[in-house]
């Protein structure tokens, strides 16, 4: 399996496949005791499927999340925080 998807999926890389109409999503993952495997149809829309490059595409946390709900992972952005003049 390691050489088909190039990834190791015993670190918590996440596998993500989806349907032609991207409107099925089936993910499988190692939570550390196991394969597991997800399976998420939307009733109404698609899902939001970012650019794939060799095979592989990268989405932090949050972008993750905003996928596997349905929403536009792209809105997804990190708070950016100024660090403090002076600690209190």
């Amino acid at each position: 399996m390691k050489s088909v998807l190039r990834k190791d999926p015993f670190t918590g890389t996440v596998f993500a496949f989806r349907t032609k109409r991207a409107d099925r999503l089936k993910l499988i993952y190692w939570d550390g005791t196991g394969l597991v495997m997800v399976y998420k149809r939307l009733e109404d829309q698609g899902f939001v499927w970012p650019a794939i490059r060799d095979g592989v595409m990268s989405l932090n946390h949050a972008q993750f999340e905003a996928l596997f709900s349905g929403l536009d992972w792209r809105r997804v952005r990190a708070l950016s925080a100024r660090r403090p003049a002076e600690a209190e």
